[in-house]
Order: C-alpha cells, then structure tokens, then sequence
C-alpha cells in the first residue's frame, strides 16, 4: 500500500506526466492498494471548480483505501511534528501536511508526494516518502 498525495493526484488530473504520476500510474496497474488520506480526500474536492470536476475526481479515487484521522491523538502527533520540524529550523506551510503524516505514520504507509515539506517531516520523523 502506499498513500498519494494531492500534489501528486492534482498534477495527475491536469494530464502534467512527471516522475511522480508515472509512479502513480505504475501503482495502479500493479494492483497494489492506493491510498490516501480523509485530508487528501477533502484537498481533492476542494480544488475542483464545478460539480461535474468534483464528480470525475470522485470517481478516479474511488477505488483508494481512505485513511483517516483517528481522534485527538493524531492532531496531538501532528502538532508535535510541527513543532519537531521549527526546532530542526523547517517551516512547514500548512497544518493539513502534518495531519497527513500523522496518518501514514500511525499506519506505516509511505507518502508519493511532490511537496517539499514532506520531506522536510520526513527529516524529522519516521514518515516514510516516495
């Protein structure tokens, strides 16, 4: 299993080919489980511009196994690599990026992503990137 990241699935929908969605789309042939996250499933809602875009990205993450936040425990992890990442001098841009970590963190999936504060969690935690 491995979690994809709205980087990767927006960049993907656009039809823009690049490392990352070549490695989504090898993913997905391989049968193997895709996932991602509640986060990453509101991400993708949130960008589409019609209720037609929303029902076609509905329908390519359909098949995803949804990982989701489990309770204030994953909020309290997910401050704490916040805050892990500002003592290492890495400012992370948003909050919902450690949300995700969180997540596949607890479940031990690694994150396909194209965002460059994954990996700064990444430096500081056990978040597993592809």
């Amino acid at each position: 299993m491995i979690a994809v990241d709205s980087s990767v699935w927006i960049d993907k929908f656009r039809g823009v080919a690049t490392a990352k969605t070549i490695a989504l789309d090898d993913h997905v042939l391989s049968d193997e489980v895709t996932a991602i996250t509640d986060v990453i499933y509101m991400e993708l809602l949130r960008g589409a511009h019609t209720k037609a875009e929303a029902a076609r990205v509905k329908l390519a993450i359909e098949q995803t196994t949804i990982l989701r936040l489990g309770g204030l425990a994953d909020f309290e992890f997910a401050a704490e690599l916040s805050r892990r990442a500002r003592r290492k001098g890495h400012t992370i841009r948003r909050a919902t990026d450690c949300m995700i970590a969180a997540v596949c963190i607890r479940e031990g999936v690694p994150l396909l992503h194209d965002d460059a504060d994954f990996d700064r969690i990444a430096d500081v935690s056990e978040l597993k990137v592809a």
